[in-house]
């Protein structure tokens, strides 16, 4: 079953993902994927699957965010390329 949840970018998403610039996890110009991340991570995603291996699908930027959610009393978050959850037929 798929399931489709629309949510809106409040207050709590935009201070999270501030909070990702200013602990340096990314520069200032990856604020959108900031907020994707924050997006995700407040909304207890199961899983954040994205192509962008320079800031997001990057073991020490992981580790960043990772390190702020918790400190911030939120879940980690499991961020993976697409390539690492599809299924392919034999």
């Amino acid at each position: 079953m798929k399931y489709l949840e629309r949510v809106e970018v409040d207050n709590d998403i935009l201070t999270l993902a501030t909070k990702y610039i200013e602990e340096k996890v990314v520069g200032q110009t990856s604020f959108d994927d900031c907020i994707h991340i924050a997006t995700a991570t407040i909304h207890k995603a199961d899983i954040l699957a994205s192509w962008n291996f320079k800031h997001i699908v990057n073991i020490y930027r992981i580790r960043g965010y990772n390190s702020i959610n918790l400190r911030m009393n939120y879940p980690s978050l499991e961020i993976r390329s697409p390539k690492e959850i599809t299924e392919y037929e034999d």
